[in-house]
């Protein structure tokens, strides 16, 4: 692996973090599900884990929250004082929207530099970086048995996750630096996530094609107007 796409501990424990924070953040605004201290812990530490996870069985590689006892230390702190802290940060308005574009950027730009070092083509390894962009919230969903965010009209996770996941493979195409070319990304993710929510922007939604055009059969030119 080329030393220049090795991970930064501290990157990846920060993405780990803000993972688990929000996701317990989000967990604890259900009280209506009644859950303990341990289920919004679990579900903190599920998003924190959930993308690097997916990322490094997608690679084939070690499980990173597993080669470390720092992994497991942060995602439960970090999971623990969202949950603690729920009624402080509620107050802070779309504080878990920030923090969930901040978590799908970093995640998707640690994911897409980490394919890119395991010698995946750049399409690959951006798909790689959107699943690991993603995969914390759509595991989130299906323990607290929510519709999957990723899949309804407005949300462009994916969308958000691949803009700037293919940014980061253009840039490091180029020989950007790969510091440099990680920021921009996680820049470019967070503010079309943000952009989405403020603006309203969504992807059509699905719809067939109802009616289609006639075609002239061949041989018989089409009719013309009358006189």
């Amino acid at each position: 692996m080329d030393a220049v796409f090795v991970i930064p501990l501290w990157a990846d424990l920060l993405a780990v973090g803000i993972g688990a924070l929000q996701g317990a953040l989000f967990a604890a605004q259900f009280r209506d599900r009644r859950l303990d201290w341990l289920g919004v812990a679990i579900i903190g530490i599920v998003v924190g884990f959930g993308g690097g996870l997916l990322r490094d069985l997608l690679l084939n590689v070690p499980l990173a929250p597993l080669q470390s006892n720092w992994y497991v230390v942060v995602a439960t702190g970090a999971a623990l004082l969202g949950m603690l802290l729920e009624r402080v940060f509620s107050r802070l308005g779309r504080l878990i929207t920030v923090l969930d574009a901040l978590t799908i950027g970093l995640f998707g730009a640690i994911g897409t530099t980490k394919a890119l070092a395991v010698g995946l083509p750049e399409v690959a390894a951006v798909f790689v970086g959107v699943l690991a962009a993603v995969g914390g919230s759509i595991l989130r969903d299906l323990l607290l048995n929510l519709p999957i965010a990723l899949m309804h009209v407005g949300s462009l996770y994916a969308v958000a996750a691949a803009a700037g996941s293919g940014t980061i493979a253009v840039l490091l195409a180029l020989d950007v630096n790969v510091l440099v070319a990680g920021i921009v990304g996680v820049a470019i993710t967070f503010a079309v996530r943000i952009a989405s929510v403020l603006f309203g922007w969504s992807l059509p939604e699905q719809r067939s094609i109802e009616r289609l055009p006639r075609l002239p059969r061949p041989g018989r030119p089409p009719r013309g107007p009358r006189p």
